[in-house]
């Protein structure tokens, strides 16, 4: 399987530009069509604003989101400009970005988002603070969340897998196979390995999967003591110096409250290399 469709989601954030250029990238390597898809949050307005002004708040908010829209928009035509040998196309929402990206998510084979930008409490971006969080667990896709910090020209020449024998891990590393057999080279580790969950040789089966399918792999395990398994992650992606990270998401959403597990918290909040994550 390779991806044919690619979504990309664009705010007012200063990133989306490097996020358009990821995907374009992407799209060209696997001839694949391209949707950029603008979509904000929908506001949070205290009530004191709405009893005292919505009207005047409510226009001055449609007039900031119309500005935002024009210049994604100039974006976005300039890098399909740059790569007009991809095809593409775009959109824009009025609707709440996490159920604009989510629903469009069902029609694509990847999903492009960036990380929330520690501080942003939505007013730079344009999404709320938990957007990719949320998508992450329910956009029923592969979600690659590119870094605010850094710049990233390529990704997918090596890859950092962190292998856990779960759902979702499978679930991720099948969903990354068109990345992963382009690789010039893919470590596969697990961490903190147990062997009632991996069996006698931690990584092994996995790295032989992966072989089968053409993948230039590694394998390995990795003991960390008392330290976190996400600091784990993010200190062997370093020592490598990947320019991806596959892994699943592990959370549930509760009413008004997301539970994530410890190690996706800490990549979605720590990440330094693009990250692609299934739950």
């Amino acid at each position: 399987m390779d991806y044919k469709s690619i979504l990309v989601h664009l705010d007012r954030g200063a990133k989306s530009a490097a996020r358009l250029e990821i995907g374009f990238a992407l799209a060209e390597a696997f001839d694949a069509h391209l949707t950029g898809l603008f979509a904000l949050s929908s506001p949070r307005i205290p009530s004191y604003a709405i009893a005292e002004a919505e009207s005047a708040v409510r226009e001055a908010e449609a007039r900031y989101r119309d500005q935002a829209l024009r210049s994604a928009e100039v974006v976005f035509r300039a890098a399909a400009a740059r790569h007009g040998r991809a095809k593409s196309e775009w959109r824009a929402s009025a609707r709440d970005a996490l159920d604009a990206v989510r629903l469009s998510a069902r029609y694509a084979d990847l999903v492009i988002a960036g990380q929330h930008e520690f501080g942003d409490d939505g007013s730079a971006s344009g999404v709320a603070p938990d957007f990719a969080d949320e998508l992450v667990l329910s956009a029923g896709r592969p979600v690659l969340l590119v870094p605010y910090a850094g710049k990233f020209e390529r990704i997918g020449r090596r890859v950092l897998v962190a292998w856990s024998a779960s759902r979702e891990a499978a679930r991720a590393l099948t969903d990354a196979l068109p990345l992963l057999k382009r690789a010039e080279n893919v470590e596969v580790v697990a961490f903190q390995p147990h062997k009632a969950d991996h069996g006698e040789q931690p990584g092994a089966d996995i790295g032989l999967f992966l072989a089968r399918h053409g993948v230039k792999v590694t394998a390995s395990e990795q003991h960390g003591g008392e330290v976190d398994v996400g600091a784990q992650i993010l200190s062997r992606a370093a020592d490598l110096d990947v320019d991806l990270i596959v892994m699943g998401a592990y959370g549930h959403s509760r009413i008004r409250e997301l539970v994530l597990g410890g190690a996706t918290r800490t990549l979605l909040e720590s990440m330094t290399a693009p990250t692609l994550m299934s739950h």
